[in-house]
This record gives structure tokens, sequence and C-alpha cells, in this order.
């Protein structure tokens, strides 16, 4: 064979071999795209039937994830695949994608098996009470399974953040980023989810009789936390089973000469020593663990009687609750529904009774109502654990324990009402509201927030900026159509009929404050810290029909240029609208 026939074979060979890994690397890239998408879809199939507890359904689709996952890996772990990862250009691209596909296997076998033998144990129907009783020897059962899935979540999570797609195509990116926003929610909930398993037995009574007050927080008069203490109930829970023991108004709490606690100096700064002076105003602050603490005090000053935590809730959420079980009757002989809830409980009432006597009455018979409906086991359990989950989300219920190590658990979840925490990846801020009227004109006060970032530095440090706009709904005679419990009479300096609101604005940790408006013209604002937060203070007032808006910028971290912002708020009446704003250098 001639030198020249030697190396044409040569070249055909090394050619053949070329086109075999391009075609091998290439149909296999193929089917693994396929089976990776089908992987997402399985997964939003999974949350659903899971918090319907649709067992067999979860099944059925965990066993088809599970087989799309396992495919995947295997196309993508042949030695083949692993040679082509060194080759320039394509390799950081297959490199990409074989990872996703073990972030995905790994959370198919790490989770979703654990997952679904969890659901074997406890589903929501745990959570329905049985005569009064919730099945805490279930929810224990299921501890291990939930606490495997959940560390695996994580663990996929953080490998999946970790892929690095700096040399990849946009596509590639595009299936990154898709898996990071896939895996984060469900790395969320299953967090919760531990969380609530681990904690559920022993807050429920299983080592000893525990005592709770439930702050019902009306929100026609708003405060940071979400509205003023309006009812106070006493309950007692015994080895799973939830019983109401006691009721008392917020306002037949008499008010103190001094704070039954001692409040910080940043606290009685932008609140008051009113905070612990008075029940109905320990919600000033969005603090909610201070808020319970000095609920605590309260009640153990009035009564003689310590409590081993507080929760707290709102109409909105009776309302979610009332979907659950459905229309309750009162002793009123009123019939309290999803639908009418919030409009019976935080504005019809007013124009019925005059006498607060009769309102706190009437709130009472609502409250324990809707709870002898809750415990009483006629509620549907999926759409009970769906209530819970959305007022827990939207702050409209919180939770407090006295005890370090349950407390410690709660805190760093929705339902610890604590200050907004910002992470590398997102600079998160806090708008809190705190009624100034002295009145329940807040079922007419709606809320949008929007909140942008712009690096306009040559330092490449960012500016955020958050914008408030708050209107006053209520009709234009409101000063003699409403009644005078409503709209305050003036007694504290706010004219019939318009809303008064003070609006706090909390930035993360690492902000400066730099300049606040209100319509476009300067604004001179409070600034303090609460902590180590930077917040931002500014009073409102508006008639009826008006509406206003201010604009706060912060100074953020270079670290933080490319970091998205959010924010939380005081849950209101009314859901709060929230959308990105344009921030430009020349809005500066």
């Amino acid at each position: 064979m001639t030198r020249r026939r030697v190396v044409t074979w040569i070249v055909l060979t090394v050619v053949a071999v070329i086109v075999f890994v391009v075609a091998w690397v290439g149909i296999r890239g193929l089917l693994a795209v396929r089976d990776l998408q089908s992987s997402v879809t399985h997964v939003a199939a999974l949350r659903a039937q899971i918090a319907d507890a649709n067992s067999d359904g979860a099944r059925r689709t965990a066993g088809e994830f599970q087989d799309r996952a396992d495919g995947a890996r295997s196309l993508t772990s042949d030695p083949i695949w692993r040679t082509a990862e060194v080759v320039p250009l394509v390799g950081p691209d297959l490199r990409a994608v074989r990872q996703i596909s073990n972030v995905v296997a790994t959370v198919a076998d790490g989770s979703v098996r654990p997952a679904i033998r969890a659901l074997g144990k406890v589903n929501t129907t745990a959570f329905r009470p049985k005569d009064g009783r919730i099945d805490v020897a279930a929810i224990a059962s299921a501890r291990p399974s939930v606490d495997r899935a959940a560390v695996n979540l994580h663990r996929a999570l953080e490998e999946a953040r970790a892929i690095d797609t700096t040399d990849t195509l946009s596509v590639v990116d595009k299936r990154v980023d898709q898996l990071v926003n896939t895996l984060a929610p469900v790395d969320h909930e299953a967090d919760v989810a531990r969380r609530v398993i681990d904690l559920a037995p022993s807050m429920l009574g299983t080592d000893g009789a525990r005592n709770y007050l439930l702050l019902v927080e009306n929100n026609a008069e708003l405060r940071a936390g979400g509205g003023i203490a309006g009812s106070v109930v006493l309950l007692h829970a015994d080895d799973g089973k939830i019983s109401l023991t006691q009721q008392a108004s917020g306002a037949s709490f008499p008010r103190v000469d001094q704070p039954v606690l001692p409040l910080t100096t940043e606290t009685q700064g932008l609140y008051g020593a009113i905070t612990g002076q008075y029940m109905l105003d320990t919600t000033l602050t969005p603090r909610f663990a201070t808020t319970a603490k000095l609920a605590s005090a309260f009640w153990q000053q009035r009564f003689g009687q310590k409590v081993d935590g507080v929760v707290s809730i709102d109409p909105v959420t009776l309302g979610y609750l009332l979907n659950a079980t459905g229309p309750v009757k009162l002793a009123t002989g009123d019939t309290l529904t999803s639908d009418n809830a919030v409009a019976v409980l935080l504005s019809q009432v007013y124009a019925r009774y005059s006498d607060p006597a009769m309102q706190d009455a009437f709130f009472a018979s609502a409250a324990s109502s809707v709870f002898n409906a809750v415990t009483s086991g006629s509620a549907d359990p999926a759409k009970l654990v769906t209530a819970l989950s959305r007022g827990a989300a939207e702050r409209r219920i919180m939770v407090w324990s006295s005890r370090g190590t349950e407390q410690s658990r709660i805190v760093g979840t929705s339902a610890a009402g604590g200050l907004p925490v910002s992470t590398q990846a997102n600079a998160r801020f806090g708008v809190y509201l705190n009624d100034a009227t002295g009145a329940k004109m807040d079922y007419y006060l709606t809320k949008q927030i929007a909140v942008g970032s712009k690096v306009c530095r040559a330092d490449g440090r960012p500016t955020w900026t958050v914008q408030v706009t708050l209107k006053n709904t209520a009709p234009a005679d409101a000063a003699t159509s409403l009644p005078r419990y409503v709209t305050g009479g003036g007694d504290f300096g706010v004219s019939p009929g318009n809303v008064g609101t003070n609006v706090a604005i909390y930035a993360p940790r690492t902000g400066v404050f730099l300049s606040a408006s209100q319509d476009g013209k300067a604004a001179s604002p409070q600034t303090a810290l609460d902590g180590t937060y930077p917040v931002v203070q500014i009073p409102t007032l508006l008639s009826p029909g008006q509406s206003t808006t201010l604009t706060v910028q912060f100074l953020g971290p270079k670290a933080a240029a490319g970091h998205t912002v959010a924010a939380e708020s005081t849950p209101g009446v009314h859901q709060t609208v929230t959308r990105p704003v344009d921030v430009t250098c020349e809005s500066r």
C-alpha cells in the first residue's frame, strides 16, 4: 500500500470517527433534551398532585419522571460523550447538558422517591382534624422521608446553580436558568414542609399541653404587621386536639403607662412607645417576634397566664379558610362565605352596629364559627392546606414560639413575620403601612409597589428604586355617608373621609439612602435605622379619589449590580399590585 493511500485511509478513518462522534453525541443530545424537557413538565405535575393528596397520580408521574431522568443521565454519561466534552467550542455545552441531566436524575432519586414514600404515610388528609384532633403520629412518621427529600433537593439546586455557563450557547443558558427556576420554588416548599413536619407534633402538644394566643388582625385599620389586634383568642393544644378556651377584644386591654416590655430605641423612634402600651398597637412594628412578645406580656399581665406562642391571622385569611370549610352560620343569623367574609367583617359590620362592643361580639362570633368549622373535620383538606399556605405566603398568617429551639426553626419561613432577608442574588425591600386616621378607612386604601435597579455610577454600584402608589377609593361623600366609627370623625386630626398613612420603606442592610420624592416633588422623610436596616418613613394624606406616588432611592453595593430586586409589604384588605419599575440614570 502506497504512502498516499495510507494517509488517505487515515484521513478517512479520522473523518469517519468524527462523523460518528458527532452523530452519536448529536442524536443522544437531542434525545436527552427531549427527556429533560419532559422532566420539567413532570415536576410541575408532581407539585400539583402532592398538594391535592393525589397519591396514585403522584406515583404514576414519579415513575415517568424517574424514567425520563434516568434516560437523560444515561444518554449523556457514556465515554464518547465525556470525551467530546474536551472539544473546543462544543465541550462546555456538552458538559453543561450532562450536569443538567445529573441534577435532574439526582432529584428523581434523592427527592421524588422519598417524597412519594412520605405521601404514603402522611398527606393533606392528616391535617384534617377528626373529632377535633389532628393525627400528629402520622405527621411525625413522615419526618425521615421528608428530611431526606428536602436535603437532596437543596443539594441538587446548589449543583444546578454551580453549572458554568460562561462559554455555553444561549439555548444551554436558558436550560440551566429553567432548571434553577423550576427547582428554587420546590426547594422552598420542601424546606417549609420539612419544618412543619418537624415542628407540628411538639407544637400541637404531643410532649405536653400548649396554650397559644391567636391575634385576629383588622386590616381596615392598618398596622405594619397587618392591622390592629382586634380580637385575641386563647387556644389550647393537647396531643393534636385544639380547642378555643377564651376570647377578648383587643380594645378591652387597658392602655398602660409604660411599655409592658422594654422597647428598642429604634422601635420607639419609628413607631412610638405606644407599641408596647396598647394591645391594639402591638402590630405597629413589622417584626412579628416583637409583636408576639408584647401581646404575650399583655395577656399575662391581665389574666396571669403565660402562653407558649402566638399566631396571627386576618379576615382575608378567614375568607381563604371558608373556601375549604364552606359557608358558616353565625350566632347573629348571618352566613359567612369565602366571597363575603372581607366585606362583612371589615365594612358592613360598622354600618350595622354603631356600638364597638357589638362589633367586637360580631368578630368573636365569626372567629369562633370559622375555628369550629376548621376543627370539625368537615373542611376539604387540600383546600385547607392551600388556604394556610397562601395566608402564610402573603404574611397574613404568622407564628411565634416562646421556645427558642422551635422559634429557630420558624425563623426564615414566610410565617415568621421577620424583616426581608436579601441574598447575593436578590435585594429585598419591605414596604410597611401604619394607619394615621385612627379609624377604619383602610378598607378603601389600595396599594401598588414597583421596584427596580440600574447602575448609574462609574464605580459600578447600583441605584435601587422603590415606588409606592396609594389611592383612597372611598366614595366622594365618605365624610357623611360612612359611619363616624369608620371615618374617625376628625378625632386624630384627619378630616372625615380622608385617609392618613405612614409609609415605612426598609432597604437591605447594605443600602444607603439617596433621595425621596412624592408625586415628583422632593420629600423630607424621616430616616432611621431599625437594627441594621435603613428605613425611610413618609406620612401621606389622601382625600376620596386621590392617589399619591412615593419614590425612594438607595445606593446598593457593587456586588449587587446585576441582582434582582423584590419587595414584601403589609397585607391589606386588597391584594398588593407589584411590578418592575423602569429605572433610568436620568431619573436619579
